[in-house]
């Protein structure tokens, strides 16, 4: 779910987010227009997959938002593969540049994730919750200064909220956005880094 970044003194000096180090059988990679483009487009597309994120948008405008991210410092599209295969997007963010800071008490490092998994047939049979503790260990590990993965589902999203709490992630509370009510979810890297 795309936002657009906060323009404020808290992110500078903060690098722009990490590619997640997860292990295999996962790999991680920056997306690219070249060769994603139309399977993050057929993704976006999928009635699972667009009734949140409601970007089943045109494939020059799915173009120009690689590119967009691609060139900034505020969040990193991200392809996740399982054995080879492409299985999710991953949309990596700077929670001080995203429209969710000032909705908790944010570090300058926190990261926070949006995740896609494309084919239908790859949900609900415990692949999202492995994906999800992957990713959110994968992310830790790739910025050592980060203590904290954040996620905000629809709060309506009930598989995806059951994935991420079977994954670690930690329930904060509700909270309301620009473009949905969503719940506030944490993966801390101790208990003393929940907010």
């Amino acid at each position: 779910m795309t936002a657009l970044p906060r323009q404020d003194v808290a992110g500078s000096g903060v690098p722009a987010p990490p590619v997640p180090r997860v292990r295999a059988p996962w790999s991680a990679r920056p997306a690219s227009v070249t060769e994603d483009l139309e399977q993050v487009h057929r993704w976006m597309q999928a009635p699972h997959v667009a009734e949140f994120w409601k970007q089943a948008w045109p494939m020059e405008r799915w173009r120009a938002e690689l590119e967009r991210q691609a060139a900034g410092d505020h969040s990193l599209p991200v392809m996740l593969d399982f054995e080879g295969a492409p299985v999710a997007y991953l949309e990596v963010y700077r929670v001080v540049r995203d429209r969710l800071a000032g909705h908790y008490p944010e570090r300058p490092y926190d990261l926070g994730v949006h995740v896609a998994i494309g084919e239908l047939g790859r949900t609900g049979r415990g692949l999202g919750r492995a994906l999800l503790r992957e990713v959110a260990e994968g992310l830790l590990a790739a910025d050592p200064r980060c203590t904290r993965v954040v996620a905000e589902p629809d709060a309506r999203n009930a598989p995806s909220l059951r994935a991420f709490t079977a994954a670690g992630f930690r329930t904060v509370g509700p909270i309301t956005l620009s473009d949905k009510s969503a719940t506030l979810l944490v993966y801390p890297r101790s208990e003393e880094d929940l907010p």
